[in-house]
């Protein structure tokens, strides 16, 4: 791990702090879940086509009918 410094306003880091304490973890172990659900929550909304890796698993049954969408998402 790296360690890295941030700033937030006392508002988000009372709420922040409040929320991990709910959860019985830390204020850094809450901002790494919340960094990390962001980043999959990107990845799920971007277009298969954007997507760095490649390929793998069967083809779509419907993909000459719906290439648009699996290109470029809905």
């Amino acid at each position: 791990m790296h360690r890295t410094t941030i700033l937030l306003p006392d508002l988000v880091r009372k709420a922040a702090q409040g929320e991990a304490r709910a959860r019985g973890i830390s204020l850094g172990e809450l901002i790494r879940r919340k960094l990390v659900e962001g980043v999959k929550e990107r990845e799920a909304k971007e277009p298969v086509f954007f997507r760095r890796e490649s390929w793998k698993g069967n083809t779509p049954a419907d993909l000459s009918k719906n290439h648009d969408t699996y290109l470029y998402g809905s």
